[in-house]
């Protein structure tokens, strides 16, 4: 008597994003892109290990992000997987500080970790596209102005609609509160950073709940609140009458840099001053970015990232004094397709021509095959004995456009059977002239 063969529902992890072959082709374009415009600014690849020693990526970790990493023990070693790309980096330019070359321009792009709570838009594991510049004990505030450059150019190649990015200083912001009395008060810059998302009213409500007086709130939202171009808003951040120092060197490059972000070409439509951006996170010291779609707010932003003085304190004395950004990748992608904006992207194929053997002709298909390859075509071999009509509705529903048929009057005439699967246009050349169509030249 036989056994009977258990059969396992096959299923994935909640939080864990797996995608059908046209969207993986979609995510990959993205990837690539990506990857393609930082290398085209300089920087040089980096990857991580996944998995580190706790003692070593939790050193500054706490409170809600603590809980969400995943955390193990492998025999005697107490084991951690990354929950973000700057932990890890702060651990390899601390380590091999000596043979780097500083500024030490890095991206990486990789999956990272967290056991964040299941709902919808929000993943465990999920791809994280990093650019760092880190100086040793100085870095200009000039590179702070290239990132949105950066940041401009991966979203025009990308083809997204309009978006915007949004760029603060908070030395400014720190020096308006020290102004005020307020220094040392971080719950204001997290009340300010949750102003888009619940409103002037309850941010007034939780400023005034963790102790600020009201006539402390009102200067502050007359201050966030300033609109304009971003000379205006400069020309407003000169006038104000704040007489502190770490405002006015906030404000200094704050103008600084919105000169330089014209001179490396971003367009002003694309870039804004912003002073309700602060980036909720407390190791930002000065200029802070973040990226929006113009017309869909509500997807958040896409993209942020900021100046920090001192990478790697816990990891060696030195200082490191860097600035970044981060695209969420897997939840750009995912937020993208439910909007629908993916647009022409979902069209991408990346098979251009099927070689599909008539009768005994597979040997000849095969070297056929191989000279287009070698001119670059991406080019597949119908390798299955079917029908005709099989290796056509293949073609058609992968989308590919071209089709090479080689039957035996092909093989005996040095031609092939070129198909234009879009006009369903066939005409009989050699694989020289079938070359010269397919890709246009």
């Amino acid at each position: 008597m036989t056994e009977k063969k258990m059969i396992v529902k096959p299923s994935t992890l909640p939080g864990f994003m797996e995608l059908l072959p046209a969207e993986q082709i979609v995510f990959n374009h993205m990837r690539d892109t990506i990857r393609s415009v930082y290398e085209r600014y300089g920087f040089i690849p980096l990857d991580t290990p996944v998995i580190e020693k706790s003692d070593v990526l939790l050193v500054k970790s706490g409170g809600e992000t603590e809980k969400q990493v995943y955390r193990f023990m492998k025999g005697d070693s107490d084991l951690a997987m990354r929950f973000d790309l700057t932990v890890p980096l702060a651990r390899y330019v601390a380590q091999h500080m000596a043979d780097l070359t500083f500024p030490f321009r890095r991206y990486q792009i990789g999956k990272v970790y967290r056991g964040e709570k299941n709902q919808k838009g929000r993943f465990r594991e999920f791809y994280q596209c990093d650019i760092d510049i880190i100086g040793r004990n100085h870095l200009d505030v000039v590179n702070d102005a290239e990132i949105p450059a950066i940041i401009n150019d991966v979203f025009t190649q990308l083809g997204l609609p309009d978006f915007i990015i949004r760029i603060n200083n908070r030395k400014l912001m720190n020096g308006l509160f020290q102004h005020f009395g307020l220094a040392g008060r971080p719950e204001i810059l997290k009340a300010i950073d949750k102003l888009e998302k619940i409103g002037p009213d309850k941010t007034r409500k939780e400023l005034m709940e963790a102790g600020i007086q009201e006539d402390s709130i009102d200067a502050i939202f007359r201050f966030i609140q300033l609109k304009g171009s971003n000379d205006e808003i400069l020309d407003g951040l000169k006038q104000a009458a704040i007489d502190n120092e770490l405002y006015q060197t906030g404000v200094e490059e704050l103008t600084r840099v919105t000169r330089l972000i014209r001179a490396f070409g971003v367009p002003e439509a694309h870039f804004a001053l912003d002073l309700t951006i602060v980036r909720g996170l407390d190791y930002y010291t000065g200029t802070v970015y973040e990226t929006l779609l113009k017309n869909y707010p509500e997807i958040g932003s896409i993209c942020s990232g900021g100046r920090y003085d001192n990478l790697a304190e816990h990891y060696t004395k030195e200082k490191l004094p860097g600035v970044g950004i981060s695209i969420g990748l897997t939840r750009l992608f995912y937020q993208l397709n439910e909007a629908g904006l993916l647009g022409e992207m979902k069209e991408q194929v990346l098979t251009q021509l099927l070689v599909v053997p008539i009768g005994d002709t597979l040997e000849t298909c095969a070297k056929v095959a191989r000279r287009f390859r070698d001119a670059n075509v991406i080019t597949e071999v119908f390798l299955e004995d079917t029908k005709i009509a099989k290796k056509m509705n293949y073609a058609n529903k992968q989308g590919i456009p071209w089709v090479v048929i080689i039957g035996d009057e092909e093989v005996q005439d040095g031609l092939v059977a070129l198909k234009d699967l879009e006009t369903g246009d066939q005409e009989r050349m050699s694989w020289e002239e079938a070359l010269k169509k397919i890709t246009g030249s």
